[in-house]
């Protein structure tokens, strides 16, 4: 295959990918926090205990993260065509990839925010803040560093995701490897789609790392 028929091919299969992962990182920081931050509040000794509700969502969590994504993509076929009216495709992607981000941002998430110094919580607590304020402005403000931290890690794993999905029709990257580069034993495909993949992945940790380093500084 020569650079011009190739070069619109991982154009195309690029774009797909950065679909895919941006969706799917946006639904999945916003699933992700707030199922992160019920953890927390619902555990025993939290700002709102709730035991049963904790041990509930823990579980749920618990089976996300447990399921390979390649069974998990399956598994939830029907879901997927109920959300988006597909199985195949970039956009019926994404919803596998957020479901299966989500518990595993949801777990960093908690992790951030249990690392947040008791006594700060305790402080503000003293001067009146209600649960809501002791969320916003103190829990999360204090453990802004590690969320982004751990939404990095979340938004390279998507990125490794996204390539497992194209072996199902998910497209992207990952599709353009296999119908290419694996079936038509095309290995400059392979080649160029591994080299983008890591640029990718590259790129994602550099720009988490540096506003990281921001919000640890400020």
């Amino acid at each position: 295959m020569t650079w011009d028929e190739l070069a619109p091919l991982l154009r195309d299969a690029t774009l797909e990918t950065l679909q895919m992962t941006l969706w799917s990182a946006v639904l999945t920081a916003v699933g992700g926090l707030l199922l992160g931050v019920l953890l927390v509040l619902t555990e025993r000794g939290g700002l709102l205990p709730v035991p049963p509700l904790n041990k509930v969502l823990g579980a749920v969590v618990n089976v996300g993260r447990s399921l390979p994504f390649i069974i998990l993509m399956v598994a939830i076929l029907p879901m997927t065509r109920a959300i988006v009216g597909t199985t195949i495709g970039t956009t019926a992607a994404i919803v596998p990839l957020t479901v299966a981000a989500v518990p595993f941002y949801a777990r960093l998430v908690e992790t951030s925010l249990r690392e947040v110094d008791p006594g700060v919580i305790a402080a503000a607590r003293a001067m009146g803040a209600s649960r809501r304020q002791i969320v916003g402005k103190v829990l999360l403000r204090e453990a802004r560093p590690g969320l982004v931290a751990g939404l990095t890690i979340t938004v390279i794993a998507l990125v490794g995701y996204s390539a497992m999905a194209g072996a199902i029709g998910g497209g992207g990257l990952g599709d353009l490897a296999v119908r290419y580069g694996y079936q038509r034993f095309e290995t400059g495909v392979m080649v160029a789609t591994v080299v983008l993949l890591v640029g990718l992945v590259q790129l994602v940790q550099t720009l988490g790392d540096l506003v990281a380093r921001r919000l640890t500084h400020r």
